[in-house]
C-alpha cells in the first residue's frame, strides 16, 4: 500500500493527484542537464524529453554538439538573427534533430571557473545529468559525479562510455562501429558467404541510448521511494550483449552462430523471398501459420514433406525450403502478395520498405507517428514520434530541436542572474556574444 502511494506522485503527477483528469506528461516536473554529445547521450535524453522532461543541453560554445555537422545533407539556418558566429557553420543536419527534439541548448564553457559555477548553479535544481564522457575526464573536470552530488546529493547522474569504466579497454574510445564488431552482431548479419556487415542504421549507440534511459527512469523511482539519489553507469559494449538473444542462446551450447542473410536460426520459414518486382517478408513463427500457409499459396503438398514436417525439420532443410518457396513467391508482385496472404488470410507477411516508404504509408499516417514542429531557421520541420501512448498521462514532441545557444540568456536569467553578470560572462567568453 505504501508502495502504491509513492508511486502515484511520480507517475501521474499533482493535478492527477488532486483529481483533476486532464492529462499531463509523466515526467514535467524533470529537469535534466544533458552533457553529452552524439546519439547515445542524445537519444536518451530525447526519451525523457518526450514524456515531459525539461531537457538543457550544454555545448561548447561556437562549436556545440559534433552530430550539429554530421552529414551532408545540411540545412542552411545562417539567417537566424537570434544566433552569433556560430551560424557561421556550413548548416545543420537533419541527424542531429532527430534525436534532439523539444530541448534547450546553452553554450558554455564549463572548463573556465565561472561557466563551471553557472553550471553548478543549474545543476542545483535539477534531478538528472547525463555525460558521455571517457571515464576520468568528466572527474578532471570538476562534473563527475561526487562534485555533483556535493551540490545535488538526490541527483540521478548517468555515465556512458564506449566499455564502462572498468576493466582493461576502459579508456578506448569507442563508437558505433566498433561496438558493432565486438558485440557480435556484424558476424551475424549479412549474407551466409559474404563479409560481417555492419547494420545500416547506429544500432548499438541506440540500444545503449534506451538502456540509459531506463537506467535513469529506475533511479528517479529508486529516489522517489528512498529519496536517494542515484549513480547509472554503462557502456556500450555491455549494453549490447543483452540484445544477441538468439544467438547467444546457441553459442551457450555451442552451435557457433552464423550469417544467414534474412533467415532465422531457429524458425522457418522466416525470412525475405523475391517477388516480381520487389522482396517480401515471410515470418511464420509456429505450426499453425506454416499451414496456413502452404493452403494460401497453393503448395499444400509442403506440409505433409517429411522435410518440412515441423519447425525443426525446416531449419534442418532450410535451404531446400527456400528453394521450393522462392519460384511461388517470385510469380507475383509484393503489393499482390501482400493483399493476398496478410489482408486477405491473417498470416504474417509483409513488404521490404524503402526509408521514405517506412516514414510515409496508410499506417505510419494513421498513428501518427511522422508530425511536424515550426523550427526557428527552417521553418516546418518533419518529427519521428515515439511509441509510447498512456491512457492518463500525454507524451509527444512540442517543439523542434535547438539551435546552438538558443536558450543561454533565457536559462541563465532564471537561474537568477541579472544582466549586468550575464554581460560579465558574455566578455570573459564563458557564454556566447549574442
Amino acid at each position: 500500500m505504501s508502495m502504491q502511494i509513492l508511486i502515484t506522485p511520480i507517475l501521474y503527477g499533482t493535478c492527477m493527484a488532486n483529481g483533476d483528469t486532464t492529462p499531463e506528461k509523466i515526467l514535467d516536473d524533470i529537469t535534466v542537464v544533458d552533457l553529452t554529445t552524439f546519439v547515445t547521450g542524445g537519444f536518451a535524453t530525447t526519451m525523457l524529453a518526450n514524456q515531459g522532461a525539461e531537457v538543457i543541453k550544454i555545448e561548447q560554445p561556437e562549436v556545440g554538439d559534433d552530430s550539429r555537422y554530421s552529414g551532408p545533407p545540411f540545412v542552411d539556418v545562417s539567417s537566424y538573427e537570434g544566433l552569433g558566429q556560430s551560424a557561421a557553420k556550413e548548416g545543420e543536419s537533419p541527424y542531429f534533430w532527430t534525436v534532439n527534439y523539444d530541448k534547450k541548448s546553452i553554450e558554455l564553457d564549463i572548463k573556465s571557473e565561472q561557466g563551471l559555477a553557472v553550471l553548478y548553479d543549474l545543476v542545483e535544481t535539477a534531478d538528472v545529468v547525463v555525460e558521455n564522457f571517457r571515464p576520468g575526464t568528466a572527474e578532471r573536470l570538476g562534473i563527475g559525479y561526487d562534485d555533483i552530488q556535493s551540490v545535488n546529493e538526490q541527483v540521478v547522474y548517468c555515465s556512458i562510455s564506449a566499455f564502462g569504466d572498468s576493466g582493461p579497454w576502459s579508456q578506448r574510445p569507442g563508437y558505433d562501429l566498433l561496438i558493432q564488431g565486438m558485440s557480435g552482431m556484424m558476424s551475424v548479419t549479412g549474407p551466409e558467404d559474404g563479409n560481417p556487415v555492419k547494420v545500416g542504421l547506429p544500432q548499438t549507440d541506440l540500444i545503449t541510448a534506451m538502456w540509459a534511459a531506463f537506467g535513469i527512469i529506475s533511479a528517479l523511482f529508486r529516489r522517489e521511494v528512498t529519496g536517494k539519489g542515484e549513480r547509472v553507469e554503462l557502456g556500450m559494449l555491455d549494453a549490447s550483449l543483452p540484445w544477441l538473444t538468439k544467438q547467444a542462446g546457441k553459442a551457450f551450447v555451442d552451435d557457433k552462430p552464423k550469417r544467414m542473410g534474412t533467415k532465422d536460426p531457429v524458425l522457418a520459414p522466416y525470412q525475405s523471398y523475391s517477388t516480381s518486382d520487389g522482396y517480401l517478408n515471410v515470418a511464420c513463427g509456429n505450426q499453425k501459420l506454416w499451414e496456413e500457409l502452404c493452403e494460401a499459396i497453393d503448395c499444400p503438398e509442403l506440409i505433409d514433406d517429411p522435410r518440412f514436417k515441423t519447425n525443426a525439420d525446416r531449419v534442418r532443410h532450410m535451404d531446400e525450403l527456400e528453394k521450393e518457396l522462392a519460384p511461388t513467391f517470385n510469380e507475383r508482385t509484393t503489393d499482390e502478395w501482400v493483399e493476398i496472404l496478410a489482408e486477405g488470410k491473417g498470416l504474417p507477411v509483409g513488404p521490404v520498405y524503402e526509408i521514405d516508404e517506412a516514414l510515409k504509408n496508410k499506417q505510419v499516417q494513421s498513428r501518427e507517428m511522422i508530425t511536424e514542429v515550426e523550427h526557428p531557421a527552417a521553418g516546418t520541420i518533419p518529427v519521428i514520434e515515439h511509441p509510447l501512448n498512456f491512457t492518463n498521462a500525454d507524451s509527444g514532441f512540442e517543439d523542434a530541436p535547438p539551435l546552438l545557444g538558443e536558450d543561454t540568456k533565457s536559462v541563465v536569467h532564471e537561474l537568477g542572474y541579472t544582466d549586468k553578470q550575464i554581460d560579465e560572462l558574455r566578455e570573459a567568453g564563458v557564454i556566447p556574444d549574442q
